[in-house]
């Protein structure tokens, strides 16, 4: 009996062990089979690698994932958390988790452009369909199948954008018939300094870390104050919001001979997070005619390096950012006469650096503040040697016209408060702009000159009803050189029915002249540009509109956009022709841009997007501010993009067409307006792009210019900005480009 007991008991104990190995195993099991399934909305295919986000509700700390091949990460965490999964190309999806769910999620393939997220002009980051103005977003992607790898190449084929060529002084910008001084070009919300002739050189603006761009088209004087009449260029960098590390590497080039490399890693560590980046550009110089010295498109070589690190806190955000930029430009002479063994060089070395403190409060009830501190500084210097030939010997010529360092120096302060709450029909900013720029130099009149200007600024933002919203604004400005106006604005978006909104805008603006435009002297053997400290402020009046209209139905999607805008500017800023190749900054009494543009798309996913746009722009001015009897001279832009995607091999074709019209341009010969003209013109660009290794490598290329488009006729334009005066740079002509890009990823 007692036998039996003994021999029950171990068979019952055996029974109870494997009765609690299967329960744990199951639990253990389904804990280890609970997982997110991540697939496209109208395929119903899974999403592969896309970017998934945990982060607990109760401890807060986030954790980052990739989905599979086949559109699966699992879930492991220990807490109830918020989920976040995104990917290029889709609505981001947010919700909740627990742990051991299970969870089908379907992402929306955003074929309109409508939730891209944007911060120029913004209270807080907003999509782009909520933002009261117009922006547009130039994504990586584009960036991408472009084959970009400066800000003059990106823009040259937008609507209603010009970009022109220096042989020295770079490439410019210009926007709605203003040119680039009236132009804001911020990185990362801090203006950039360092203009040429009044323009940013946009070949100086590198794409290698840049995560979007975004542009606001119309007069933005009141948020962000001088130099932003025509609009806003903000280039946004890219931040590591995704992964544990990553390593990126990119290499470029051009036939032309450009030869591009890069690399980048960055990390991310809790709370904390870093970025270092670096590279070097080389373009060999280019020459319509071979004459073995001098370029028309001169040699540059580039090094660039910038970095960031960040803290996340649960109210605070800290970063701390900086980046370098060293160019060297050659302008090689021409053999000089007798022997023709001996040749004058000039050498132009720009150098570039930024430092900048970011901080961000998130206070209770929807309130923030946002604070920022930046010192920049840039200097160009100007060497020029007697070179032999046959020696190979050179010398420094002891002339002060050809040895030269111009620098600026700038420091900017800027903070803001702000009650951003979707729920509230007012909401509201308040901020300071602190500004002060030093120039020095022998070209600097009595060698130092310093301008300061200080503003506070408020805004208002309110929504009587859903489908309308009012922003009215206004800046009250100090400047130390030029009594400012107060600047005011008023904005507004209307939602007339679903799917189609109207906005209007209208300005008043103002633009002290900068410290190059009142004190520098720029000289060299084909420009002669002389400051002049008499120069009256530009005050302007300005106005936009648009009217968009977004839809979508099954796999289709159609967009329409229709834009009007007018500007006028009292004692513009223009060079003026002295004497021969002399010129100097003057003003114009009056200067009247107006146009309107019509844009369109049309989406069918996944595979087809094609867009096109027509834009008129009209200018006109004249020496005397109430002179009314100048007509408007227009210029006609139309464009044509259309993307084209092969599902299976995942190879992406892109066509890029601009045909640009018959351009006006304005000159001043003394006190005469004087009107040239530059030739019409039709440029076309080629790309395909593929992934490989699950989309760690990409490879690009294509051809660029594929009419080779070099110059075309010109007449009475000035030369400062073309190869003569019959004739305007445009390119140097067809090539062919390749870029690798291979990009590591580690989430866990």
């Amino acid at each position: 009996m007692g036998i039996k007991k003994i021999r029950f008991h171990k068979f019952g104990l055996v029974w109870f062990v494997l009765l609690v190995c299967l329960t744990v195993g199951s639990s253990y099991g389904q804990r280890q089979q609970a997982f997110i399934h991540v697939t496209d909305q109208k395929s119903h295919e899974p999403v592969a690698f896309a970017h998934v986000c945990f982060e607990g509700i109760k401890h807060g700390t986030p954790r980052y994932g990739l989905t599979s091949i086949d559109g699966k990460i699992s879930n492991d965490i220990t807490e109830t958390s918020k989920i976040a999964v995104s990917y290029m190309g889709y609505v981001t999806y947010r919700d909740s988790i627990r742990p051991g769910q299970t969870l089908e999620i379907v992402l929306r393939p955003a074929i309109v452009n409508m939730d891209e997220v944007v911060v120029t002009g913004q209270y807080s980051p907003e999509k782009v369909d909520k933002s009261i103005y117009r922006i547009e977003v130039i994504s990586s992607r584009m960036i991408e199948m472009k084959g970009a790898t400066n800000m003059g190449e990106l823009l040259k084929d937008q609507s209603n954008m010009r970009v022109s060529q220096d042989g020295v002084l770079g490439t410019s910008l210009t926007i709605q018939g203003l040119s680039g001084e009236n132009v804001k070009f911020l990185q990362d919300g801090v203006p950039l300094i360092g203009r040429m002739n009044g323009n940013f050189d946009l070949n100086q603006l590198n794409l290698n870390n840049v995560d979007h761009v975004e542009i606001l088209e119309g007069p933005m004087s009141v948020i962000y104050g001088s130099n932003a009449m025509a609009g806003v260029v903000n280039i946004i960098t890219r931040e590591n919001k995704s992964s544990r590390f990553s390593a990126t590497a990119d290499g470029y080039y051009e036939s032309v001979g450009v030869y591009n490399v890069d690399a980048a890693v960055s990390g991310n560590e809790k709370k904390h997070g870093f970025y270092l980046d670096g590279g070097r550009n080389f373009f060999q110089g280019y020459s319509y005619v071979d004459s073995s010295r001098v370029q028309t498109f001169k040699p540059r070589r580039q090094y660039f390096f910038d970095g960031y690190y960040a803290f996340t806190g649960e109210v605070m955000k800290l970063k701390f950012s900086g980046d370098y930029f060293n160019e060297l430009l050659e302008d090689k002479g021409a053999l000089m006469p007798a022997y023709y063994e001996t040749a004058l060089d000039s050498y132009f070395t720009t150098v570039r650096y930024n430092g900048r403190m970011d901080a961000v409060f998130t206070l209770p009830r929807s309130h923030s503040v946002n604070l920022l501190v930046s010192y920049s500084d840039y200097s160009r210097i100007k060497s020029t040697y007697f070179k032999d030939l046959t020696t190979l010997t050179q010398n420094l010529v002891e002339t002060v016209s050809a040895n030269d360092t111009s620098r600026i120096q700038s420091w900017i302060a800027r903070g803001t408060y702000a009650n951003t709450n979707s729920q509230k029909k007012l909401n509201y900013q308040a901020g300071f702009d602190l500004n002060v720029e030093t120039g020095t130099g022998k070209r600097i009149q009595d060698y130092r000159q310093q301008i300061g200007d200080y503003a506070g600024f408020l805004s208002l933002k309110w929504d009587p009803v859903k489908t309308l919203s009012i922003q009215p604004g206004l800046r009250l400005i100090y400047n130390t050189k030029y009594q400012a106006p107060l600047v005011y604005a008023l904005s507004t978006k209307w939602t007339i029915v679903k799917d189609l909104d109207f906005r209007l805008s209208f300005s008043r603006g103002f633009r002290a002249p900068d410290l190059k435009e009142l004190y520098l002297s720029f000289k060299d053997i084909n420009h002669d540009i002389q400051g002049n400290p008499e120069l009256k402020a530009e005050k302007s009046y300005n106005v936009n509109l648009s009217l968009n209209w977004n839809t979508e139905k099954r796999k289709s999607s159609w967009s329409l956009q229709t834009i009007g805008f007018y500007n006028n500017i009292e004692n513009v800023i223009l060079l003026a022709s002295i004497k021969g190749l002399q010129y100097q900054y003057v003003n114009l009494a009056k200067y009247q841009t107006t146009g309107v543009q019509l844009d369109g798309s049309w989406s069918l996913f996944p595979s087809l997007r094609i867009q096109a746009g027509i834009a008129e722009t009209g200018v006109a001015g004249s020496t005397s501010s109430t002179d009314n009897s100048n007509r408007f001279i227009f210029a006609t832009d139309v464009t044509l993009s259309g993307f084209y995607r092969i599902p299976k091999p995942d190879i992406t074709f892109s066509l890029f067409y601009k045909y640009t019209g018959k351009t006006p341009q304005f000159a001043l010969d003394g006190e005469n307006v004087s009107i040239g003209y530059i030739d019409p013109y039709n440029t076309m660009d080629l790309t395909a792009a593929k992934g490989f290794w699950k989309q760690r490598i990409r490879i690009s290329t294509g051809v660029k210019n594929i009419f080779d488009v070099k110059s075309v006729p010109s007449t009475g334009v000035m030369g400062t900005h073309g190869s003569g005066g019959d004739a305007s740079n445009i390119s140097w002509g067809r090539t062919f480009f390749l870029r690798l890009s291979l990009v590591i990823n580690k989430y866990k």
